[in-house]
């Protein structure tokens, strides 16, 4: 990994911070405790090289060290990073009480995400006691092909973009509904962009229906998407019309608190 550090004549970056970084990377990817020797390992560096690197995340609480093993892994410094980022987000905020109601009226679980690198990220989630129990939590990560908000944000991108995304990321199959031919995406993306959602068919998940919908910044641009997520028997007919009126109308009225004027 250290011929991955890029040289400070390259773009300004300063070596030392470049591989800290790499570090909590590194711990990141591999999600448990890794030694000195395995970190030094993979970074292709001298174990006294790592070991300052080591010590100082450790000081400034970005790592912490097991006393029974000295292994090391994140530090809750980055928790109370990622809260104050994620308190940033207007979305978030402007978004949270909208949400809630949608919960709270429907009973299901509604999700609200972000497109980042060509993939969903799932920046909050609430549920409902009496909803499906989804496996997804906050920070996941899924396809946008076959994910009603990843089909959301497809729709309204560049078509090159589009294919940039696909050929990067690919058509993987999950359920026999899965999108998986790139001219039949196309026809889907035209559809949602004509209705103003996306409805993932058991695209992802057997037996799971999702309505997902835009929200749009002051500029227009798509900046996330929140989906209601529940079982076949509850999204469909006259209830699922119901429910895609909902939300098409809760997405506007988000995207209006975010500046958005049509």
């Amino acid at each position: 990994m250290a011929k991955d550090i890029p040289a400070v004549a390259a773009g300004n970056q300063v070596r030392s911070v470049a591989k800290a970084l790499m570090i909590l990377n590194l711990l990141a990817e591999h999600q448990r405790e890794m030694s000195l020797g395995e970190i030094a390992k993979e970074m292709q560096l001298a174990k006294s090289t790592v070991y300052g690197l080591l010590a100082t995340l450790r000081d400034f609480g970005y790592l912490e060290q097991s006393p029974e093993d000295g292994k090391y892994r994140l530090g809750t410094r980055l928790f109370v990073l990622g809260n104050v980022v994620a308190d940033s987000w207007d979305v978030r905020k402007v978004a949270a009480p909208f949400i809630q109601s949608l919960v709270d009226e429907l009973g299901e679980t509604v999700h609200l995400v972000v497109l980042d690198k060509g993939e969903v990220l799932y920046i909050d989630k609430r549920e409902c006691t009496k909803s499906l129990r989804i496996v997804s939590q906050v920070g996941t990560r899924l396809p946008a092909h076959c994910t009603g908000v990843g089909k959301v944000f497809l729709a309204n991108l560049p078509a090159e973009e589009v294919k940039s995304i696909i050929s990067t990321k690919g058509l993987s199959r999950y359920t026999k509904n899965t999108i998986t031919e790139f001219h039949l995406l196309e026809e889907e993306l035209k559809q949602v962009r004509q209705q103003g959602y996306a409805i993932d068919n058991e695209e992802i998940m057997e037996s799971l229906r999702c309505v997902a919908v835009p929200l749009r910044d002051y500029t227009g641009n798509v900046c996330a998407a929140i989906s209601v997520s529940g079982t076949l028997s509850r999204f469909e007919g006259d209830e699922l019309e119901s429910i895609v009126s909902l939300m098409v109308r809760i997405g506007r009225e988000i995207s209006l608190h975010l500046g958005y004027r049509a």
